[in-house]
């Protein structure tokens, strides 16, 4: 089959499509290579006017004429590649904003994709409508949005997260609902809003190409090495606030048995290279299941504090701190995890095996790409 996978995050359809590659479909990547990070994609989209004068006169523009000229230049790229965009057997949207542009643009871009594909799916993989406000009406005991109701962070820090529970937001997720064929939601955090939804297929575990990340058994022969890796944007979204401060009470305790790494921004490839050292990684505290970065780390043997909740372990038939450390929002509980690991370094050889086994067997690429196509194909017309 020909498919195209609009959008990125994390590296998810890179490796979606790497797995459908092996089983012998065609699939292309159209993107911004999620930004920073700089994942690679087929067809490239630009996002300009993001620093300097140009980011000024955009915002000059917004103010006085309310033009949003990401938008619009989106647009434009989009419509000098659109003929590209045509006759595929699935089209898979990364998420309901899938072109980064506003909703009016947004609906336009894809109004195009639904009338020249039969087939569209929606993936719920970041912050949608649904999942937003599911997290505002208390459906989870915390989430990204956990921040913002403690107050730690302005509203104008959570514009992109809470920009779904707007009203012109809420339209453009009406009108892209009423046309997929249905929803496919990429972990736990994304399945349990959409339980009972008509048009919600299922869950699809995260692809990990497990062929590229290979495992690297690390002796614990001098210090316990801890990465956290911090996305500055997200500094309190992802509860890096809490993390440095768990971090500070273990290195005041173990500071001889221990090295703290931390890095800001690293494009993905450094961020890689910077971990492959680490015994431990801090990944996420508001979250019930892994994202791509916690998968990644895990694939390559490293014990992961990240979303590993009750539902997460009650799926996959897990007990608790076998596989990855769910990573409370509370410092104290935090450290306390961290010094288990120092003083039982037998642990850490354990999990980074069990962590490894568990993404061959749960998360594996071309396993998941079959399971993809197994969704589709059930609803194709």
């Amino acid at each position: 089959m020909k498919i195209l996978l609009i959008g990125e995050y994390s590296r998810l359809h890179n490796s979606l499509k790497e797995g459908l590659e092996k089983l012998g479909h065609e699939a292309t990547i159209v993107g911004f290579g999620d930004y920073f990070k700089n994942y690679p994609v087929d067809i490239k989209l630009q996002l300009n006017y993001q620093q300097g004068l140009s980011r000024f006169f955009k915002r000059v523009i917004f103010k006085l004429l309310k033009i949003d000229l990401i938008s619009l230049d989106i647009q434009s790229q989009f419509d000098k590649a659109k003929h590209k965009f045509t006759n595929f057997d699935i089209v898979q949207l990364i998420n309901e904003n899938a072109f980064n542009t506003i909703p009016e643009v947004e609906e336009k871009l894809l109004e195009y994709i639904f009338q020249n594909n039969q087939n569209v799916y929606l993936l719920s993989c970041g912050t949608d409508y649904t999942s937003i406000n599911f997290a505002i009406n208390g459906g989870f005991k915390y989430s990204i949005l956990t921040p913002y109701f403690e107050g730690k962070e302005k509203e104008k820090e959570f514009v992109y997260a809470l920009k779904f529970s707007k009203k012109n937001y809420k339209k453009l997720h009406q009108f892209i609902f009423k046309n997929i064929r249905g929803v496919i939601a990429s972990d736990l955090d994304y399945h349990l809003p959409l339980e009972g939804h008509r048009k919600y297929l299922g869950m699809v575990p995260n692809p990990i190409n497990t062929d590229i990340l290979k495992c690297q058994q690390l002796g614990i022969t001098g210090k316990i090495v801890i990465f956290h890796g911090i996305n500055t944007s997200k500094y309190f979204k992802k509860g890096n606030d809490i993390f440095d401060k768990a971090l500070a009470l273990i290195n005041e305790k173990h500071r001889s048995k221990i090295e703290i790494v931390t890095t800001k921004d690293l494009p993905y490839k450094d961020y890689i290279r910077a971990f492959n050292r680490a015994h431990i990684i801090l990944d996420q505290v508001f979250a019930y299941d892994q994202g791509y970065n916690a998968l990644e780390a895990m694939a390559k043997g490293k014990v992961v504090f990240t979303g590993a909740e009750q539902e997460w372990l009650d799926h996959y038939g897990l007990e608790k701190d076998t596989v990855a450390i769910n990573a409370l929002p509370d410092p104290i509980s935090l450290a306390e995890k961290l010094e288990w690991l120092i003083e039982n370094p037998e642990n850490i050889l354990t999990i980074s095996k069990n962590a490894r086994a568990f993404i061959e067997s749960e998360h594996n690429y071309i396993n998941m790409a079959k399971e993809y196509l197994k969704k589709w194909e059930e609803q194709l017309v």
